[in-house]
């Protein structure tokens, strides 16, 4: 009886440990994305709210090849379905979002998910997204200030060194020959 309790114990105390589901956003694009989903065990409904964003529609993925409605408003998303269907045990695309007026952070809030029964279902929610920084600098490889790391010119390109061998440098020779 005493290893049946622990086992109970241990059982129920990996379930807040390890979550069943986890929900992450990715292939963000300028007016789309993909929420991933993870889950171990069958999901029967979902509810977010996405930020960051205007939410236009959501479709595709798990959801709709498990026959899920999917309903949106400008910031939550909701899917169940209507026949009693579940999203099984499986890693991959629960839907995909189209957006608007998209912010520098998006991310998933207010996550429930639950089973077939209406029961909330453990879940962990991945790190927003951001949007990558630019970084600037001089693209022209013939520059002598030129930067392989640069993704956007900044204006900054030079081509000469001064007297000094400074790319750009406005050091001169002076009247007795010294730089």
């Amino acid at each position: 009886m005493k290893y049946f309790q622990s086992l109970i114990t241990s059982l129920f105390l990996s379930s807040f440990i390890f979550s069943q589901v986890s929900l992450s956003i990715d292939n963000v694009t300028d007016n789309g994305l993909s929420i991933m989903m993870e889950n171990t065990v069958d999901v029967g409904g979902f509810q977010f709210d996405l930020t960051g964003v205007t939410i236009s529609d959501a479709s595709g993925g798990s959801a709709q090849d498990n026959g899920f409605l999917i309903s949106t408003s400008t910031t939550t998303i909701l899917g169940f379905s209507l026949t009693g269907a579940v999203i099984p045990p499986g890693n991959g695309a629960l839907l995909n979002v189209t957006f608007s007026d998209p912010g520098a952070e998006i991310c998933l809030s207010d996550v429930v998910i639950s089973d077939q029964s209406g029961n909330s279902i453990d879940v962990s929610v991945g790190d927003c997204w951001s949007e990558p920084e630019i970084i600037s600098g001089c693209t022209d490889d013939s520059a002598c200030n030129y930067n392989p790391d640069a993704e956007e010119d900044d204006g900054s390109c030079a081509y000469e060194e001064d007297c000094a061998g400074e790319c750009g440098g406005d050091a001169v020779v002076d009247e007795c020959g010294e730089c």
